[in-house]
């Protein structure tokens, strides 16, 4: 009989949740909005707006030539994947911040790797001004899972203790 550990418990329904809104929020954005649309909804504070970013995050490499721009996309939204995956099984069976952290990332990371195989692009809508006129560049769901499980990962990391040193044999601690 096959059985889940706890961690597998946590990151799979972490995962299909935050891929499922993703997904869902960039469709409703699609249907509902044409390109550059934008729909006050706190003013001076907060919009949807529907844009799209063929870079990263902030923009980045978005002049690239599409053909280049789009390998190093899709390449590096591949590695991430299967570096997450690795983390994954690294993670001990009974943990439980870092599969969901992981879970949440993986949406987001593949939320936005399925928008560049379909559109060549990243759907982004939640567009808001902040202090002074600052405007944040405008972003997604898939962005927040990121953050989101980055900062549950470095959190744990800051709290979680030294391991402690195994005995090497002689009776004296490996350092």
């Amino acid at each position: 009989m096959f059985t889940l550990s706890r961690k597998l418990w946590i990151f799979l329904p972490t995962f299909l949740v935050t891929f499922v809104i993703d997904k869902w929020t960039k469709i409703e954005i699609v249907d509902r909005f044409v390109y550059g649309e934008r729909l006050v909804v706190i003013d001076g504070f907060f919009n949807l707006t529907h844009v799209r970013n063929p870079g990263g995050a902030f923009s980045f490499l978005a002049t690239l030539p599409e053909g280049l721009r789009q390998t190093f996309f899709l390449g590096t939204g591949a590695l991430a994947v299967g570096l997450l995956l690795y983390f994954l099984a690294k993670v001990e069976p009974e943990e439980r911040l870092a599969p969901l952290a992981i879970g949440g990332i993986l949406g987001g990371a593949l939320g936005n790797l399925t928008d560049r195989l379909h559109y060549g692009e990243v759907i982004d809508f939640l567009d808001f001004r902040l202090i002074g006129g600052y405007v944040w560049p405008t972003f997604n769901m898939a962005d927040c899972w990121i953050v989101i499980g980055v900062a549950v990962l470095m959190v744990q990391m800051f709290f979680e203790g030294e391991p402690e040193s195994e005995p090497n044999g002689e009776g004296e601690l490996d350092t």
